[in-house]
């Protein structure tokens, strides 16, 4: 099995799903502000995760590279290629397919309450996970996918996940996240000024992780592994 990661910058990788990929897989990376294109260009890959990153999906001027990648997740799109999306992927998707991407009520930082959506229990992906369930956020920008799309979660502010038809799924929530990363961009939330303004705590918010990231990370591998599990179910062969 072919797995191909989208990684927009260093601090933003797979974190714990690569914990769980399969020892059989192929492991391939694409890092769009570097390279022209991703390394399997002849032959689909049998799943695609497209991950976070700092910048916003509209910020073209800044990074033409987006341009780009939006028009390969459309391609991946067109031909049922298994996608998961997270965070900035989420987004990215979410235009991709005829959606679009707004700025949030208000930024989205830390731990939060997200609610599946009724029926989201018989989804592939979201179906393992609970009813309920504390999530980790980090974002000021949000997906709104197409309307044909089937929305699966949602937390107070934001749309939390959605499906597209049968092989592709976003999610604004960071199920990859480890412990790791996490603190790298408490470590540099002074970066973000979205996170400044809101006037974060940072010993707070890694005080409130060091007790949550334990079963979140949990809930992230179970996530993946589904993921992949459903894609190598759809690859033909």
């Amino acid at each position: 099995m072919r797995v191909l990661a989208v990684i927009h910058q260093d601090d933003a990788g797979l974190g714990v799903f690569g914990e769980v990929l399969p020892r059989d897989c192929s492991l391939e990376v694409w890092r769009p502000a570097e390279e022209l294109g991703p390394r399997v260009v002849e032959v689909d890959p049998d799943a695609v995760i497209v991950l976070g990153g700092a910048m916003d999906a509209h910020e073209e001027s800044e990074h033409p590279w987006l341009r780009r990648e939006k028009r390969w997740i459309a391609g991946l799109l067109e031909r049922g290629v298994p996608v998961l999306g997270v965070c900035l992927g989420a987004q990215l998707l979410a235009e991709a397919a005829g959606g679009s991407v707004r700025r949030a009520a208000e930024p989205e930082i830390g731990w939060h309450d997200v609610q599946l959506e009724p029926g989201a229990g018989g989804d592939p992906v979201l179906g393992g996970l609970p009813e309920r369930f504390s999530s980790l956020q980090w974002h000021s920008y949000e997906a709104v996918p197409p309307a044909d799309a089937t929305v699966l979660a949602r937390s107070a502010l934001s749309l939390q996940a959605y499906r597209l038809g049968s092989s592709a799924w976003g999610v604004q929530f960071h199920a990859e996240v480890s412990a790791p990363i996490l603190e790298s961009w408490i470590a540099g939330y002074t970066n973000d000024p979205d996170v400044v303004a809101m006037d974060l705590d940072p010993d707070a918010l890694r005080a409130a992780s060091a007790q949550a990231i334990g079963a979140w990370n949990k809930v992230g591998r179970g996530l993946c592994e589904r993921f992949v599990g459903t894609a190598a179910g759809l690859t033909p062969g």
